[in-house]
């Protein structure tokens, strides 16, 4: 049986077609998800293994993208490790209980996927035999600096002030926090690849806040030891993080994330040629007339110019007010232009 497409395409074997998928494709902007949430929360889909993966399926039928991501939140592991967590709706996860000293820590269990993710599991698994064997599954887990900034935060935050005053204020804690997120999230990584997760990809949405050295002493240790530990092939993802290419090249992932802020090309120069790239579309461009979808579409296939080693993807989620036909057009269009380039 092939691999999957976007499993060769990390790997930088030469592809038939650019590979295609949407970062948070499942759900946002799907009328089909909407209804499913009129019912149920995020956290009771993700307890529901057959409900899991009809969500996860609901964007490869809508889109006909090249993978399916699992439909989970970053924070879900950190809940089964015992912290009160709400996802409110509009803001985003909210922490019962902060956490701001060394005696906080205790109260984080140890992570057992088996046993605290079951249900994410069993859903991959469902996924993966529902999908051809050219088709990927995506499994994910949170960067460890995101998910620390929303423990010690209590909520999202513009300033991240409580963040970066634990850092340099109070290091041992701040360490000990990304030690027990590396172990929980190198567990589940594990744990979804072998589930059936074809890929994993890390989501550090927020590590662009930090500077160069900031995140060299603060996240990279913690983010290259999740990466280090999974077989399969890794996506490494931070927005906003142009600055930071070469430290997360360094810290790891077979493929490393372009939001839309650079260049594909510049970025892949900065990343080096001997590693994919992923991206890198502005989401926001799909709100808009599909002409000038096509035209920057074009360009960034341009700019990959035909390198082994390029996934089509938005630089950063899918927008909730985004046509799911536009969606559809996109895919097509990549698919198109790349099937042409590579048989040329």
């Amino acid at each position: 049986m092939s691999e999957p497409l976007l499993v060769r395409a990390a790997r930088r074997d030469a592809v038939e077609r650019t590979p295609v998928w949407f970062m948070r494709q499942a759900g946002r902007s799907l009328p089909e998800y909407r209804a499913v949430r009129e019912r149920y929360s995020l956290f009771e889909i993700c307890s529901r293994p057959e409900l899991c993966a009809e969500v996860t399926l609901q964007p490869v039928r809508a889109h006909g993208v090249d993978a399916a991501v699992i439909y989970s939140d970053i924070m879900l592991p950190v809940s089964a490790m015992g912290v009160g967590i709400d996802l409110v709706e509009g803001v985003g996860p909210v922490v019962d209980e902060p956490i701001s000293t060394r005696g906080d820590l205790t109260r984080l269990r140890r992570l057992d996927p088996e046993r605290d993710a079951a249900p994410v599991l069993e859903a991959i698994a469902l996924v993966r035999s529902a999908l051809t064997s050219e088709q990927a599954v995506v499994g994910f887990v949170g960067g460890p600096f995101t998910v620390a900034c929303y423990l010690i935060e209590g909520r999202p935050s513009r300033t991240f002030t409580r963040t970066k005053a634990c850092m340099y204020a109070a290091p041992e804690v701040w360490h000990g926090l990304m030690e027990h997120l590396a172990e929980a999230f190198s567990a589940f990584a594990v744990a979804q690849a072998a589930a059936g997760a074809d890929v994993i990809q890390l989501f550090d949405s927020w590590a662009g806040v930090l500077s160069v050295g900031d995140y060299r002493e603060f996240v990279a240790p913690h983010s290259a030891r999740i990466l280090s530990t999974v077989s399969a092939p890794t996506i490494h993802f931070a927005t906003g993080a142009a600055h930071l290419l070469d430290e997360l090249r360094r810290a790891g992932g077979d493929v490393i994330g372009l939001d839309w802020r650079v260049p594909l090309d510049r970025g892949w120069e900065t990343v080096g040629w001997d590693r994919g790239v992923q991206g890198n579309l502005e989401p926001a461009l799909l709100l808009g007339p599909f002409e000038r979808v096509a035209a920057e579409a074009a360009a960034i296939l341009d700019r990959a110019a035909g390198r082994p080693g390029h996934i089509f993807n938005l630089g950063h989620g899918v927008l909730p007010e985004t046509d799911p036909a536009a969606l559809r057009r996109l895919r097509e269009l990549v698919h198109e232009l790349s099937g042409q380039r590579a048989a040329a």
